[in-house]
Protein backbone atom coordinates (compact mmCIF):
# COMPACT_ATOMS: atom_id res chain seq x y z
CA UNK A 1 0.00 0.00 0.00
CA UNK A 2 1.40 3.45 -0.88
CA UNK A 3 2.71 5.53 2.08
CA UNK A 4 -0.47 8.32 1.51
CA UNK A 5 -3.30 6.09 0.94
CA UNK A 6 -5.30 5.82 3.53
CA UNK A 7 -4.43 10.01 4.67
CA UNK A 8 -5.89 10.57 0.76
CA UNK A 9 -9.07 8.44 1.32
CA UNK A 10 -9.74 9.88 4.29
CA UNK A 11 -9.13 13.16 2.66
CA UNK A 12 -11.39 12.05 -0.27
CA UNK A 13 -14.22 11.31 2.56
CA UNK A 14 -13.74 14.20 4.09
CA UNK A 15 -14.42 16.36 0.93
CA UNK A 16 -17.26 13.98 -0.30
CA UNK A 17 -19.25 14.87 2.49
CA UNK A 18 -18.48 18.31 2.98
CA UNK A 19 -19.64 18.80 -0.66
CA UNK A 20 -22.58 16.82 0.40
CA UNK A 21 -23.71 18.78 3.30
CA UNK A 22 -23.27 15.73 5.41
CA UNK A 23 -21.13 14.54 8.46
CA UNK A 24 -17.86 12.55 7.51
CA UNK A 25 -18.59 9.07 7.99
CA UNK A 26 -16.42 6.42 9.68
CA UNK A 27 -14.23 4.42 7.18
CA UNK A 28 -14.04 0.67 7.78
CA UNK A 29 -11.01 -1.06 5.48
CA UNK A 30 -11.93 -4.00 4.23
CA UNK A 31 -9.26 -6.56 4.92
CA UNK A 32 -10.75 -9.98 3.89
CA UNK A 33 -8.27 -11.79 1.71
CA UNK A 34 -5.51 -9.77 3.09
CA UNK A 35 -3.26 -11.17 5.61
CA UNK A 36 -2.24 -10.09 8.45
CA UNK A 37 0.73 -7.91 7.05
CA UNK A 38 -1.26 -5.91 5.16
CA UNK A 39 -3.70 -4.96 7.79
CA UNK A 40 -0.94 -3.98 10.40
CA UNK A 41 0.94 -1.89 7.86
CA UNK A 42 -2.42 -0.15 7.91
CA UNK A 43 -3.14 -0.45 11.33
CA UNK A 44 -0.07 1.60 11.97
CA UNK A 45 -0.74 4.51 10.11
CA UNK A 46 -4.08 4.85 12.19
CA UNK A 47 -6.70 2.64 10.90
CA UNK A 48 -8.70 0.73 13.52
CA UNK A 49 -11.85 -0.68 12.11
CA UNK A 50 -11.43 -4.07 9.73
CA UNK A 51 -13.91 -5.52 8.30
CA UNK A 52 -13.92 -9.81 7.30
CA UNK A 53 -16.27 -11.77 5.79
CA UNK A 54 -15.02 -14.88 7.00
CA UNK A 55 -15.40 -15.72 10.62
CA UNK A 56 -12.36 -18.62 10.23
CA UNK A 57 -10.04 -16.10 8.46
CA UNK A 58 -10.81 -13.16 10.63
CA UNK A 59 -10.21 -15.46 13.75
CA UNK A 60 -6.54 -16.67 12.12
CA UNK A 61 -5.57 -13.00 11.24
CA UNK A 62 -6.47 -11.68 14.32
CA UNK A 63 -4.27 -14.50 15.48
CA UNK A 64 -1.32 -13.92 13.30
CA UNK A 65 -1.97 -10.26 14.14
CA UNK A 66 0.22 -10.96 17.54
CA UNK A 67 3.37 -11.70 15.88
CA UNK A 68 3.15 -7.91 14.12
CA UNK A 69 4.04 -4.55 14.99
CA UNK A 70 0.87 -3.94 15.38
CA UNK A 71 -0.05 -6.57 18.31
CA UNK A 72 -0.37 -3.88 21.08
CA UNK A 73 -3.37 -1.52 19.26
CA UNK A 74 -6.73 -1.25 20.33
CA UNK A 75 -8.30 -2.77 16.13
CA UNK A 76 -12.47 -3.31 15.92
CA UNK A 77 -13.28 -6.28 13.68
CA UNK A 78 -16.22 -5.93 11.90
CA UNK A 79 -18.02 -9.11 10.57
CA UNK A 80 -19.58 -8.09 7.10
CA UNK A 81 -19.97 -11.39 5.33
CA UNK A 82 -22.89 -13.76 5.94
CA UNK A 83 -22.89 -15.66 9.17
CA UNK A 84 -23.97 -19.08 9.44
CA UNK A 85 -25.46 -20.02 12.87
CA UNK A 86 -22.91 -22.78 13.24
CA UNK A 87 -20.76 -20.11 13.24
CA UNK A 88 -22.36 -18.12 15.67
CA UNK A 89 -20.85 -18.71 18.91
CA UNK A 90 -16.89 -17.65 17.14
CA UNK A 91 -18.80 -14.64 16.09
CA UNK A 92 -20.20 -13.26 19.04
CA UNK A 93 -16.93 -13.29 21.31
CA UNK A 94 -14.44 -12.65 18.24
CA UNK A 95 -15.65 -9.95 16.47
CA UNK A 96 -16.97 -6.44 18.14
CA UNK A 97 -19.43 -5.49 15.50
CA UNK A 98 -21.76 -8.25 13.01
CA UNK A 99 -23.01 -6.12 10.22
CA UNK A 100 -25.41 -8.85 8.75
CA UNK A 101 -28.15 -10.09 11.08
CA UNK A 102 -30.95 -10.98 8.82
CA UNK A 103 -32.82 -13.25 10.65
CA UNK A 104 -34.24 -13.81 14.25
CA UNK A 105 -32.51 -17.03 14.96
CA UNK A 106 -28.96 -15.58 14.53
CA UNK A 107 -30.04 -12.20 17.36
CA UNK A 108 -30.71 -15.60 19.22
CA UNK A 109 -27.55 -17.73 18.97
CA UNK A 110 -25.38 -13.66 19.06
CA UNK A 111 -26.98 -13.11 22.39
CA UNK A 112 -27.04 -16.17 24.10
CA UNK A 113 -23.01 -16.49 22.98
CA UNK A 114 -22.09 -12.97 23.72
CA UNK A 115 -19.64 -13.43 27.42
CA UNK A 116 -21.43 -11.41 30.36
CA UNK A 117 -17.46 -10.05 30.46
CA UNK A 118 -17.53 -8.64 27.44
CA UNK A 119 -19.14 -4.91 26.13
CA UNK A 120 -22.53 -5.48 23.91
CA UNK A 121 -21.94 -6.80 20.71
CA UNK A 122 -22.78 -4.03 18.23
CA UNK A 123 -25.33 -5.09 15.55
CA UNK A 124 -26.61 -4.03 12.66
CA UNK A 125 -29.50 -5.65 10.47
CA UNK A 126 -28.38 -6.35 6.65
CA UNK A 127 -31.48 -5.53 4.86
CA UNK A 128 -31.80 -6.77 1.16
CA UNK A 129 -33.35 -3.24 -0.44
CA UNK A 130 -33.27 -4.10 -4.02
CA UNK A 131 -34.72 -7.64 -2.66
CA UNK A 132 -32.79 -9.21 -4.78
CA UNK A 133 -33.64 -13.34 -4.86
CA UNK A 134 -29.90 -13.96 -4.41
CA UNK A 135 -28.73 -11.60 -1.83
CA UNK A 136 -28.45 -12.38 1.70
CA UNK A 137 -30.64 -9.49 3.95
CA UNK A 138 -34.40 -9.17 5.48
CA UNK A 139 -37.11 -7.76 3.69
CA UNK A 140 -37.43 -3.37 4.41
CA UNK A 141 -41.03 -4.76 6.12
CA UNK A 142 -38.76 -7.31 8.59
CA UNK A 143 -36.65 -4.18 10.24
CA UNK A 144 -38.54 -3.23 12.95
CA UNK A 145 -39.40 -6.78 14.07
CA UNK A 146 -35.99 -7.65 14.27
CA UNK A 147 -34.89 -4.09 15.70
CA UNK A 148 -37.16 -5.02 18.56
CA UNK A 149 -35.96 -8.33 19.32
CA UNK A 150 -31.68 -7.26 19.47
CA UNK A 151 -32.86 -4.09 21.59
CA UNK A 152 -34.18 -6.76 24.31
CA UNK A 153 -30.98 -8.50 24.23
CA UNK A 154 -29.00 -6.93 27.10
CA UNK A 155 -25.56 -8.41 25.47
CA UNK A 156 -26.85 -6.82 22.27
CA UNK A 157 -26.27 -3.19 21.42
CA UNK A 158 -28.65 -2.55 18.01
CA UNK A 159 -26.93 0.24 15.86
CA UNK A 160 -28.79 0.41 12.44
CA UNK A 161 -28.72 -0.93 9.33
CA UNK A 162 -26.26 -2.03 6.90
CA UNK A 163 -27.15 -2.37 3.00
CA UNK A 164 -25.50 -3.90 -0.39
CA UNK A 165 -27.68 -2.47 -3.37
CA UNK A 166 -27.80 -4.62 -6.70
CA UNK A 167 -24.04 -3.45 -8.76
CA UNK A 168 -24.67 -1.03 -10.94
CA UNK A 169 -21.32 0.21 -13.72
CA UNK A 170 -23.41 3.57 -13.21
CA UNK A 171 -22.98 4.40 -9.30
CA UNK A 172 -25.87 7.48 -10.31
CA UNK A 173 -27.88 4.18 -10.13
CA UNK A 174 -27.80 2.88 -6.98
CA UNK A 175 -29.11 6.30 -5.18
CA UNK A 176 -32.10 5.33 -5.46
CA UNK A 177 -31.41 2.09 -3.17
CA UNK A 178 -29.12 4.43 -1.10
CA UNK A 179 -32.13 6.70 -0.59
CA UNK A 180 -34.51 4.44 0.31
CA UNK A 181 -32.26 2.88 2.54
CA UNK A 182 -31.48 6.40 4.12
CA UNK A 183 -35.31 6.51 4.81
CA UNK A 184 -35.91 3.35 6.53
CA UNK A 185 -32.64 4.22 8.88
CA UNK A 186 -34.42 7.02 9.57
CA UNK A 187 -37.62 5.79 10.55
CA UNK A 188 -35.56 3.34 12.79
CA UNK A 189 -33.87 5.93 14.67
CA UNK A 190 -37.05 7.29 15.81
CA UNK A 191 -38.45 3.72 17.38
CA UNK A 192 -34.70 3.01 18.85
CA UNK A 193 -32.39 5.86 20.47
CA UNK A 194 -29.06 3.43 20.09
CA UNK A 195 -29.15 3.72 16.40
CA UNK A 196 -26.76 6.11 14.87
CA UNK A 197 -24.70 3.66 12.43
CA UNK A 198 -26.04 3.09 8.48
CA UNK A 199 -23.20 1.27 7.10
CA UNK A 200 -23.29 1.55 3.05
CA UNK A 201 -20.76 2.47 -0.14
CA UNK A 202 -17.86 0.90 -1.08
CA UNK A 203 -15.16 1.76 -3.18
CA UNK A 204 -17.15 2.69 -6.65
CA UNK A 205 -19.91 3.97 -5.41
CA UNK A 206 -19.09 5.42 -1.33
CA UNK A 207 -19.67 9.51 -2.52
CA UNK A 208 -23.24 8.71 -4.09
CA UNK A 209 -23.34 6.61 -0.74
CA UNK A 210 -22.26 9.76 1.45
CA UNK A 211 -24.21 12.33 -0.44
CA UNK A 212 -27.88 10.29 0.08
CA UNK A 213 -26.47 9.72 4.04
CA UNK A 214 -24.10 6.96 4.61
CA UNK A 215 -22.40 6.76 8.62
CA UNK A 216 -20.03 3.49 7.24
CA UNK A 217 -18.40 2.97 4.18
CA UNK A 218 -16.82 0.43 3.19
CA UNK A 219 -13.49 0.50 1.35
CA UNK A 220 -11.07 -2.35 0.36
CA UNK A 221 -9.64 -2.13 -2.92
CA UNK A 222 -9.05 1.40 -3.01
CA UNK A 223 -7.38 1.37 0.10
CA UNK A 224 -5.14 -2.10 -0.75
CA UNK A 225 -5.08 -2.13 -3.95
CA UNK A 226 -6.75 -5.04 -6.22
CA UNK A 227 -6.54 -8.38 -5.26
CA UNK A 228 -4.11 -10.89 -7.10
CA UNK A 229 -5.29 -13.85 -7.99
CA UNK A 230 -3.32 -16.71 -6.01
CA UNK A 231 -1.19 -18.97 -8.74
CA UNK A 232 -2.45 -22.13 -9.94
Amino acid sequence: MHEHVLHDILHQLTHTAHDAGRPVPRLLAVSKTRDETAVANLALKGQTAFGENYVQEALAKQTAMAGTAAAGLALEWHLIGHLQSNKAAEAATRFDWVQTVDRLKLVTALARYRRADQAALNVLIQVNIDDEASKHGCRPEEVEALATAIAAEPRLCLRGLMVIPEPHDDPELLRPAFRRSRQLFDSLTQTHRSVDTLSMGMSDDYAVAIAEGSTMVRIGTALFGARTKPQT
